[in-house]
Formats: structure tokens, C-alpha cells, sequence
């Protein structure tokens, strides 16, 4: 079967995202077509590797491999430092190119490893999870989390190819595969009914893990993004948009310290909250409203927040890298497929808007 092929333009090149079942058995060749160089070195995660290690080395023999921590708490320095000296070690110079092999805490850390190794290096994404495939792998933001808010420290460091395979994710439990289920609701709300309503119709399949399903998923939510990040690279203007849900979302992520939440279902807590906001101010139709709440429900149990004080995520939220001039940018729904960026959003409305979701 021939991979879908979208090109997502950047400032410094146009590189493709390939989404086709089992192209992460054929990575030599898919690599060469994006005119990746031989000098290739793989980094992922033991959980990772322990389900597709076999797979990556069998499609690139002899291709070294470093394994480091996975999951948002050891998205920081120490495991980066840790990339780095590796990178040292092993001889890693401006002619090679990194493959980072796992979900999205693995994409983003090897990622800044690249964007700053020798002042940047090739990079490969090849997304394990759902969250990476349709969401963190494309776009060429990497970055590490600070103790003080997610994604702080980080830089635009467009990868040479997305290897996106949708038989990867047969392997996520349920809850991972959730997580990643919401960044695609996401994509549903700001830029697409149609996507928005076959989630709806198809979950149970999507839930099974069907291959025709989640490569349709998977290559429309790409496209979306690769649309948005064509239009505005470094989040100027309209990229802002995909932070939909991701304002308050980080902000909860952030108080519970990166231990209860993954990091789509802050974004699920997130989408209702600015759905809250949109309905209040009169910009999102009650019915939509209701139709996205009853997707996220119908989609699984939330991990609760209700012992979490208003005036922690108040602050962390306004720690996060949407703030500008010290004004608070926030993505709000005025119908499913179509949204608005506000800056005048008051600590009233967002208190009202957290206690929808049971914060205090």
C-alpha cells in the first residue's frame, strides 16, 4: 500500500509526513525517499522499544540506539543531558540525523536534542502513540518542561520526515490511546465538522484500533496541522489555534506536576473549559456544546480535579508561553470546525469556567 504523503512547509524546508499501516517495517526506504543521510542514530524509550524495537532494527540493522525515560516528568534536562552526552559518545556530528522513536515526551526531548546539538542536527520523527502521529511529531516544535510551566524551554526545529504508522498504536492501552483520541476532537472543534462527527460515528472502531479508520484519522489531522503550521510557522497568529484546550489544559498538567493527568486528558479538561467560555460569551451554540461534552464523556472516565484550588491553575496559567504583553491569549469555540483567539478573557470568567469542571 502506498503511504499518504502530506508536505508540511517550514521556513527552512518542506519535509513529508508518510501515514500508511506497517510503513515502520520499511523505514530504509521511506528515509532515502525523504533524502535522509546514512548516519543515523535511533533514540526511544524501554517501554517503546520493548514493543517495536524488533520492528525499527530489523528495518535499520546496525543503526546504534540510546533508550531513556518516557513520560512527561522526565521531559526535562536530566534527560536530555543524557541524549547529549550519547550524542557526544558515539561520534554524532552535523552529517547525521536523529530518529526519535516513541510518543510525544520522546519527540519533543530528542527533538531540542537535535534543535541545539552542534547548533542543530537532522531529525526524524517516528510517532509510536496517537498523540505523536496526528499532533507533536509535525509542526517542528520540540522543547523540554521547567517545574514552573510545560513546554518553557524548547525551540522550532522542523524534522526531514514523519514516519507516522497507524499499526503502532495496537500496542497502547486504552487510556494512551484516549489521550491521543482528544488532540484529534481537537482538531475536529477548530478546523473540521466533518472529522469532529466521524469520531463521533466511529469511536467503537477507532476504540478497536481499525486500520482504515485510524489512518484516515491520523492523515486528516495531519493535514490539518500541516495547513496551519504552512500559514504560521513560529505562532504568530493562526497557529495559535491548535492550542485550543491547551491554556488551562497545561495549567492543570502543571499543578498536578505532570503525575495525574496525560497530557490529552488536560487537554480534554481544557477544550470544555474554553466551551464553557465560548457558550457564555455568546460565541458557541449550546447544542455544539453539548455535542463535544458528550463525546469526551462517551470517551472514558477523567481523572478528577476537583481538590485543585482555582488559584493555583489561575497562576499557572498565566506562567504559560500564550501569554503576551501580559495578556492572556485564549482559543474559544464559536461552532465545531471554527474558532476565535481573545485576549480579554477575566479571572471571573475563567474561575466560573473551572468550576464546570470541578475546580475550586
Amino acid at each position: 500500500m502506498h503511504p499518504t504523503r502530506i508536505d508540511v512547509k517550514s521556513s527552512s524546508r518542506t519535509y513529508p509526513v508518510f501515514v500508511s499501516p506497517g510503513i515502520a517495517g520499511d523505514l530504509a526506504r521511506w528515509l532515502a525517499d525523504a533524502g535522509v543521510g546514512e548516519r543515523r542514530l535511533i533514540v526511544s524509550s524501554p517501554t517503546v522499544w520493548a514493543h517495536h524495537g524488533e520492528t525499527v532494527a530489523a528495518a535499520l540493522p546496525g543503526v546504534a540506539h540510546l533508550l531513556v525515560p518516557d513520560g512527561e516528568r522526565a521531559k526535562n534536562h536530566r534527560t536530555l543531558s543524557r541524549v547529549y552526552e550519547w550524542l557526544i559518545e558515539t561520534g554524532a556530528d552535523r552529517s547525521s540525523t536523529v530518529i526519535a522513536v516513541g510518543g510525544g515526551v520522546i519527540g519533543d526531548t530528542v527533538g531540542f536534542a537535535a534543535a541545539s546539538y552542534l547548533r542543530g542536527v537532522d531529525l526524524v520523527q517516528v510517532p509510536t502513540t496517537l498523540l505523536a502521529q496526528v499532533d507533536s511529531a509535525v509542526g517542528g516544535k520540540v522543547g523540554i518542561n521547567h517545574a514552573l510551566g510545560k513546554n518553557l524551554i524548547g525551540a522550532f526545529h522542523p524534522p526531514v520526515a514523519v514516519i507516522a504508522d497507524p499499526t503502532l498504536l495496537e500496542t497502547l492501552p486504552r487510556r494512551e490511546l484516549r489521550a491521543g483520541l482528544y488532540e484529534v476532537v481537537k482538531y475536529g472543534v477548530i478546523a473540521s465538522r466533518p472529522l469532529f462527527e466521524r469520531i463521533v460515528s466511529d469511536l467503537p472502531r477507532i476504540f478497536a484500533c481499525e486500520s482504515e479508520v485510524m489512518t484516515a484519522i491520523v492523515a486528516e489531522s495531519c493535514r490539518i496541522k500541516a495547513e496551519v503550521v504552512a500559514a504560521d510557522e513560529r505562532e504568530g497568529d493562526r497557529r495559535r489555534v491548535l492550542n485550543y484546550g491547551h491554556t488551562a489544559g497545561h495549567a492543570l498538567e502543571a499543578v498536578t506536576r505532570y503525575r495525574r493527568l496525560r497530557h490529552g486528558e488536560a487537554v480534554a479538561y481544557g477544550m470544555l473549559v474554553a466551551a464553557h467560555l465560548g457558550v457564555s460569551r455568546g460565541l458557541l451554540d449550546k447544542a455544539d456544546h453539548a455535542a463535544l461534552a458528550a463525546l469526551i464523556g462517551r470517551m472514558g472516565p477523567l481523572p478528577s480535579v476537583t481538590d485543585l484550588p482555582a488559584a493555583d491553575v489561575l497562576a499557572a496559567m498565566q506562567r504559560d508561553k500564550k501569554v503576551v504583553a501580559g495578556r492572556l491569549h485564549m482559543v474559544l469555540p464559536q461552532g465545531l470546525g471554527d474558532t476565535v483567539i481573545v485576549d480579554d478573557v477575566t479571572e471571573k470568567e475563567i474561575r466560573r469556567a473551572l468550576r464546570t469542571i470541578g475546580v475550586r
